[in-house]
């Protein structure tokens, strides 16, 4: 028999980082303003199925390769980034390229340029087939090796170790990141650093909520897509706490089986994961095991972009004035309150914050 579980934690941050929500409302805009024309985006605008489906159904077109592009079209490079020889291939093309690039992610690839021109050889710390790395490698592939885990480090082919640098890939976990990095530095003590830490602040955010609060939890749900590397290492940080977690794209893939004996879950999304998931999984819950929520405060974001540059230039050909228009990725925690009423859901705000990273390393409090 599958116990009625007793409290769904909600993990406060979640779901949509500021560069995401960049990259969506940048393919939001263009479908506004370029009606009648049709938007591809090269690469999964971000690693989430259900993003990519909505924008399909409105019919945007998801590429892999340039050549896919009719020449003169819009094309949007997506929020991983890509490599100047993706730039260059829609050049020939005569594409309106709008790069809707995380602003971290750019950040990473200034740095490569940077380091790569000073003479530097650089060891890229990421997954080598993640879209981000592969359009970091591209900046600079003479002078990048990626490094996986710490067993890469003795197949690497170094020329000086006093001119070593090490970057890395912004969605990966602390844990995972910081075993590699040791073995950099142990295996190379004069390797450099970057200034500030590649790692994105809304991956450090989200991962710091899933170690607060899930050695509280019996069970932790993770909204997002399998692709998505940010939900993927919440998970896994999650069973290194010592709690059970599953990766589930939506409600649809909840099995009961995963309930029997659980009181209390942990329910959190990845960067990528839209919060009307979230809503709809917690209402399955709460219809199925009366369940109550509380949702667990560890930070606020509240991050704002300006435009893209490219963007804007689409704008103003249409004659669509850009100026005053910004990104804003505020906390919804308003907007929440008035969700869960409207279904009639028992809920309250546990106040835990204790500061968050933001792009300027600034840190949010409550």
């Amino acid at each position: 028999m599958i116990a009625l579980l007793m409290k769904i934690l909600l993990a406060n941050p979640r779901g949509f980082c500021a560069g995401v929500y960049m990259a969506i409302d940048v393919v939001d805009q263009l479908l506004d303003i370029c009606q009648g024309e049709t938007i591809y985006v090269f690469h999964e605008i971000v690693h989430n199925r259900h993003v990519v489906a909505r924008f399909e159904r409105r019919g945007v077109v998801f590429v892999e390769s340039i050549n896919d592009v009719p020449d003169g079209a819009i094309v949007v490079f997506s929020a991983h980034g890509v490599s100047p020889a993706i730039r260059r291939e829609a050049q020939a093309k005569k594409l309106a390229a709008i790069d809707a690039t995380c602003p971290l992610v750019t950040k990473v690839h200034a740095e490569a340029i940077r380091y790569a021109r000073k003479g530097f050889q650089i060891l890229l710390v990421g997954h080598r087939q993640h879209q981000e790395v592969v359009g970091t490698l591209g900046e600079a592939p003479d002078a990048i090796q990626v490094v996986e885990r710490p067993s890469d480090i003795a197949h690497l082919v170094i020329h000086d170790r006093e001119r070593l640098v090490y970057l890395t890939q912004t969605t990966l976990s602390l844990d995972d990141a910081g075993v590699i990095i040791e073995a950099l530095k142990k295996a190379f003590p004069a390797i450099k650093e970057p200034p500030v830490s590649d790692i994105c602040y809304a991956t450090t955010n989200r991962q710091t909520a899933v170690r607060a609060i899930a050695p509280n939890c019996d069970l932790v749900l993770v909204v997002g897509s399998a692709n998505s590397s940010n939900s993927v290492r919440l998970t896994e940080i999650s069973m290194n706490c010592g709690t059970p977690a599953r990766l589930v794209d939506d409600r649809t893939e909840i099995d009961p089986k995963w309930f029997v004996g659980v009181e209390t879950v942990l329910v959190t999304a990845g960067a990528s994961a839209p919060e009307d998931l979230v809503h709809d999984l917690i209402e399955d819950l709460v219809r199925t095991y009366g369940a109550e929520v509380e949702q667990h405060d560890i930070c606020h974001e509240e991050i704002e972009f300006g435009l893209p540059g490219t963007l804007k230039a689409v704008m103003r050909a249409r004659g669509v004035d850009p100026v005053g228009r910004r990104i804003i990725r505020g906390d919804e925690g308003a907007r929440l309150h008035e969700w869960f009423e409207q279904h009639n859901i028992p809920f309250r705000t546990i106040d835990l914050t204790v500061g968050g990273r933001s792009p300027l390393g600034i840190a949010k409090r409550g």
